[in-house]
């Protein structure tokens, strides 16, 4: 059997940045991205800061505002409201997680919707859900398409299953696969014969947030395997981004490579591009705020 092809994304996350620095050095002024963070926790703030290098390499503007591990939801969510109103700011993130006892959905709700980069908000979930053209996708899910368009994989009528049911990840990426056109069902640890369902499907989506869960007996000859899930050898939850942590996939990478036709490498794979898609949401949110204001 021919070795399994490498879906990898850091080519194409190298791709969209020249791009996007192209699209940013025509700009009278470039775009600015407002990066809320809560507390000081370690990896919270690496992760910003890897996406303040990228601003800096593409030419956006990333300004990081933080708040108080003890801020009530009352005086947060003024906060996050008085950011986003500021027009200097094209782009909003709330960084996640918040500390317990803050409201996310509340939160995010009070960023005007044409600002959510993270695509979290109701009126953003909506348009996704409609498949209105309009509306940003969260990063994650935008990178999965984005890579398999790159690699030419089509979905319509591909029977795609996805193990993973998370709002920020799972969810998100079935309706952009269900919009494409695909067959889409959404499983998870506690589905039942989740190995006999895993198998049936042309492509296969892993965002399971568990080391090394899909092995061989989960996957088939010729299948597609996209694997979104990035934790440290320890098994704690980490984003790509972060350098220097060992980090391992949602699948067992060298046993289901010697099964599947092409496969996406943790680190390498959707991770390069799940900031690279973050961007290119930032450019498409000043574009749906010009448009609003010329009307």
């Amino acid at each position: 059997m021919p070795e399994a092809k490498i879906l990898e994304g850091r080519s194409l996350a190298r791709q969209i940045a020249e791009k996007l620095k192209a699209e940013i050095a025509g700009l009278a002024v470039s775009p600015k991205l407002a990066i809320i963070q809560v507390g000081d926790r370690p990896e919270s703030s690496l992760y910003i800061e890897k996406k303040k290098e990228f601003g800096e390499k593409i030419g956006a503007e990333v300004e990081h505002i933080k708040f108080p591990e003890d801020i009530n939801q009352d005086c947060f969510e003024n906060e996050v409201k008085k950011i986003s109103d500021r027009p200097d700011f094209c782009g909003v993130i709330v960084q996640l997680p918040l500390p317990p006892g803050l409201n996310f959905g509340k939160v995010i709700d009070k960023v005007d919707f044409r600002k959510d980069v993270d695509g979290l908000s109701a009126i953003n979930v909506k348009k996704l859900w409609n498949n209105e053209p309009d509306g940003l996708i969260p990063a994650t899910a935008k990178a999965v398409l984005s890579l398999l368009d790159f690699y030419k994989i089509p979905l319509s009528g591909k029977r795609i299953t996805i193990v993973g049911r998370s709002a920020l990840v799972g969810k998100p990426t079935a309706v952009c696969l269900l919009n494409r056109g695909a067959t889409v069902t959404i499983a998870h640890s506690q589905t039942e014969n989740l190995s006999e369902l895993t198998r049936q499907a042309e492509i296969l989506v892993v965002a399971i947030g568990q080391p090394n869960f899909i092995g061989k007996d989960f996957v088939s000859p010729g299948q597609i395997v996209v694997d979104i899930g990035i934790n440290s050898s320890q098994g704690d939850k980490l984003q790509e981004e972060i350098s220097g942590k060992k980090t391992t996939g949602d699948v067992d990478f060298e046993a289901v490579r010697e099964v599947v036709g092409a496969i996406t490498p943790v680190p390498g794979g959707i991770g390069p591009l799940t900031v690279a898609s973050l961007f290119e949401n930032l450019l498409l949110a000043r574009s749906l705020q010009y448009k609003s204001l010329i009307k």
